[in-house]
C-alpha cells in the first residue's frame, strides 16, 4: 500500500515538470464586440456634389442678349436686330443672341433675371429697371437734336391767371413755387394718366410745391387739352409738351389761340426720350467695351442702318444716371405708382 502511494507521488511529479517545460500555444481571447445601436432620431445625409462654376457671360453657354422693342414683329426689325447681333459678336468675340419681349414689363423683369443685357427703353421702364439696380444708361436718345424735352401750364386770360413766361426770351421770370401757387384749389385738364408731359411731371412739380388742386379731367390727348382751355369750363388749366398750341388742326380752329391760352410756366427739359442700357450683370470692361461698340457700329453704313430699323436710332448721346436725375425725382414726387406706368 506505501508502495503504491508513493509510485502515485512521482508520476505526479514528473508530470507537473514535463507540463512546465512544453512550449504550449497560448491562447488570446478577444474583447467582446460591442453591439452598435442605430440613433433612430439621426437625420440622413446625402454625399455633397461639388458645384459646377458658372459659365462666363458671352459665352455660347451663356450669351449676352440683346432685346428688340417690345412687341416688335416686322420683318425689317428682326433682319436688323439679328444684323446688331452678328456685329457685335464679331468685333467683341462675345457671343450675343435677341428676344423680343412682349411688353416693357416683361423686359425689366427679364433685366432682373439677368435675362436681358442690351435694351433700349422708355423713360418710365428705364427708371423702373435702374430703382432695382438692373441697368446703367449709357446712350440718350436724340431726336431733333434734342435729348430731352419740358412741358409747359397753360391757362386762358379769361380765367384771371397770370403768365410767368417771357415768350420773348424763352424764360421763366419766377420760380415754379411761385407761378403755379395761383392753381391752388383749381381744376386741371390732364391729356392721359401715363404722358409724362401731359401729366405725370407737371403733376410732380405741383405735388413738390405743395399745390393742391380739385380732381381732374382726362380729356385724352394734348391736343385736346388746349382746345379745353379754349373752350373754357371744362377745367381751369392744364399742361402740354411744348409747345402743342401751335399743333397744325388747333392754329387753323382756333387764329385767336395763341393770344388767349397763355402759357404761365415751362418746367426745364427734363423728360427723356428712349434710353440705351446695359444690364448691371455685365462686367464693367463688358460694358466699356460694347459701349465704345456702340459708337463704332453707328458710323458704319449698316451697323447705322439697323439700328435706325431695329430701334429707330439715328442719334445718340452718351450718358451716365446722373442725366436722368430730375427726371426721375418729378416721376417720385407725382406719387404716381411706377409700375403702372410700365406697360
Amino acid at each position: 500500500m506505501n508502495r503504491t502511494r508513493a509510485l502515485l507521488t512521482i508520476l505526479l511529479f514528473a508530470s507537473a515538470i514535463f507540463l512546465e517545460n512544453c512550449n504550449l500555444p497560448r491562447v488570446e481571447f478577444a474583447s467582446p464586440t460591442p453591439t452598435l445601436t442605430p440613433d433612430l432620431n439621426a437625420t440622413p445625409t446625402d454625399t455633397p456634389f461639388p458645384t459646377p462654376a458658372p459659365v462666363a457671360l458671352g459665352l455660347a453657354e451663356n450669351p449676352l442678349i440683346l432685346a428688340l422693342p417690345p412687341s416688335a414683329d416686322s420683318p425689317e426689325q428682326i433682319t436688323a436686330v439679328k444684323t446688331l447681333a452678328t456685329m457685335f459678336t464679331e468685333r467683341t468675340g462675345y457671343t450675343v443672341v435677341t428676344i423680343v419681349p412682349d411688353s416693357y414689363t416683361a423686359l425689366v423683369d427679364a433685366l432682373a433675371q439677368g435675362n436681358a443685357h442690351i435694351v433700349l427703353l422708355d423713360p418710365y421702364a428705364y427708371t423702373l429697371a435702374y430703382q432695382r439696380g438692373s441697368v446703367q444708361a449709357v446712350y440718350a436718345v436724340l431726336k431733333a437734336e434734342e435729348t430731352t424735352y419740358g412741358a409747359q401750364f397753360l391757362a386762358t386770360r379769361k380765367g384771371g391767371f397770370q403768365s410767368f413766361y417771357n415768350s420773348t426770351s424763352g424764360e421763366n421770370t419766377a420760380d415754379a413755387g411761385v407761378a403755379l401757387e395761383q392753381f391752388t384749389d383749381k381744376k386741371p385738364c390732364w391729356s392721359d394718366e401715363s404722358s409724362p408731359s401731359g401729366y405725370v411731371i407737371p403733376l410732380g412739380f405741383l405735388n413738390k410745391n405743395l399745390i393742391i388742386t380739385k380732381p381732374a379731367a382726362f380729356v385724352e390727348g394734348q391736343p385736346t387739352v388746349v382746345r379745353s382751355l379754349y373752350a373754357t369750363g371744362i377745367c381751369d388749366f392744364g399742361a402740354t409738351y411744348i409747345d402743342a398750341r401751335k399743333f397744325p388742326s388747333l392754329e387753323d380752329e382756333f387764329p385767336d389761340l395763341i393770344e388767349q391760352v397763355i402759357v404761365v410756366w415751362q418746367t426745364p427739359a427734363i423728360i427723356p426720350y428712349e434710353v440705351l442700357a446695359f444690364s448691371t450683370t455685365m462686367p464693367e470692361e463688358m460694358r466699356n467695351l460694347f459701349s465704345t461698340e456702340v459708337a463704332a457700329i453707328m458710323q458704319t453704313e449698316n451697323g447705322s442702318q439697323a439700328l435706325k430699323s431695329a430701334y429707330g436710332i439715328e442719334a445718340l448721346q452718351g450718358v451716365n444716371d446722373g442725366f436722368y436725375t430730375e427726371f426721375r425725382t418729378y416721376v417720385e414726387e407725382s406719387n404716381i405708382d411706377l409700375a403702372t406706368l410700365v406697360k
